[in-house]
């Protein structure tokens, strides 16, 4: 499951990208906007520059823009930059693999049927990119919100 993190690490980032190319914004102006409370939201900005997503500049008319173009920024690599794995459980993942207790691997039904999950949703997000979040229109947003 996306956690608190992960989703408002991706509003922000749409936040961004909707900027004119090379702008940039201040924390608190995204966090007023998205509705993300401003101090969690500048740990969630400061992984995201770590990892190389956005950058930042200090002072009055500094703030946080998209070190690369909207078109270049995969969702998945975002979400598992701020969440970790996408897998559903450990014993599904491919980067941070534990074994269940009880869990025989070659047998384990549960396993193989997360692992398949895990694939599902690693075809999705890494296939979309920032500007194709960005670009949702409101028609498209509005269906997805009654959908859920």
């Amino acid at each position: 499951m996306l956690t608190k993190k992960g989703k408002y690490g991706l509003k922000a980032a749409v936040h961004l990208a909707r900027l004119a190319p090379g702008a940039s914004t201040q924390v608190a102006d995204i966090a007023e906007t998205n509705q993300i409370p401003k101090k969690f939201l500048d740990v969630i900005l400061g992984e995201l520059r770590n990892a190389g997503f956005l950058t930042s500049k200090k002072g009055k008319l500094g703030g946080y823009r998209l070190a690369r173009a909207p078109e270049d920024i995969i969702v998945g690599e975002m979400i598992r930059a701020l969440d970790g794995p996408l897998a559903p459980l450990p014993c599904a993942s491919r980067n941070a693999y534990e074994p269940c207790e009880d869990c025989n691997l070659s047998r384990c039904e549960v396993r193989l049927l997360m692992v398949r999950v895990r694939d599902a949703i690693g075809t999705v997000l890494d296939t979309c990119t920032l500007a194709e979040m960005r670009d949702l229109s409101q028609d498209e947003l509005a269906s997805f919100i009654d959908y859920i």
